[in-house]
């Protein structure tokens, strides 16, 4: 049986990983979700690494949501090179997902924002590990996740 780790942060604002692991348990069975919430966004890494090492997980999804502060996004720049480097470290995927609050103008769009992210981002999770086939299909697609996608770029000649 497959494991998708989920990892997530007490620092977001909302419970992303509740709508990430509704996302995927959505797809049905024959994996199993393991998930640790760690304090901040640069404790993601070792969270993922964790889900590696101890919890023997085939990929894992990264959750967080940095402030509006410069530092914020520093945070999150760090975080996500550890990912990377987590990731590239295991030879194993983790599928980062970060919503920045000034991406939204107000709680009910940072909540539905997230709520989207989240779940699409589960979503791929999900089809990297069990259905790549789909990504291949959508590739160059122009998909984004938790707005609307803007699709390919129409060739002129």
């Amino acid at each position: 049986m497959k494991k998708i780790g989920v990892a997530d942060t007490t620092f977001a604002r909302v419970d992303m990983a509740r709508y990430a692991v509704r996302a995927l348990q959505g797809r049905g069975t024959g994996f199993k979700v393991v998930r640790r919430t760690v304090p901040g966004i640069k404790d993601l890494p070792v969270a993922c690494r964790r889900l590696f090492l101890e919890d023997r997980v085939d990929l894992c999804l990264a959750l967080g949501m940095p402030g509006k502060a410069a530092y914020d996004k520093t945070c999150a720049h760090e975080a996500s090179l550890g990912l990377m480097f987590t990731g590239v470290l295991e030879g194993k995927p983790i599928v980062e997902c970060f919503v920045f609050e000034d991406e939204a103008t107000g709680e009910k769009e940072l909540e539905a924002l997230s709520r989207r992210r989240a779940e699409e981002h589960a979503l791929n999770a999900y089809a990297l590990l069990f259905r790549p086939q789909d990504l291949a299909r959508q590739g160059g697609g122009g998909l984004r996740q938790g707005f609307p996608d803007v699709g390919p770029v129409r060739r002129t000649h």
